[in-house]
């Protein structure tokens, strides 16, 4: 098991990090739209300006997102596949409980079937 969390390293305890606070998913959700400006990212927050930039900042360590500056704007866009570890990873983990529940469904259909051949 450490091998295969091992494959994956630092970037994805990042990614997950990064998504694990709700602010940070709805700016990613936001620029799923398409770039914006940190004003227009603060916008919907409820927090101080250093607060929110704070977020941004562990996005972007992540390497979530990315910023650009034209003049005195700086603008968001979400990084082309960013988030393909995560989803390689929890692709991974889907394969692997789903063939842990098969092995279970048919440990349990053939107890079935032989308690039934039993009686």
């Amino acid at each position: 098991m450490v091998s295969q969390m091992a494959k994956y390293g630092a970037d994805l305890d990042l990614i997950f990090a990064a998504l694990s606070d709700p602010t940070r998913r709805a700016t990613i959700a936001r620029l799923v739209h398409g770039p914006a400006s940190v004003s227009e990212l603060a916008a919907p927050h409820d927090m101080a300006l250093p607060s929110f930039l704070g977020h941004l900042g562990k996005l972007e360590k992540a390497g979530l997102i990315q910023s650009t500056k034209n003049g005195r704007v700086r603008s968001y866009q979400l990084t082309k596949e960013a988030l393909l570890p995560a989803q390689n990873w929890l692709a991974e983990q889907n394969r692997l409980w789903q063939t842990r529940l098969d092995q279970l469904d048919e440990y349990v259909m053939n107890l079935i079937k032989e308690k039934d051949h039993e009686s």
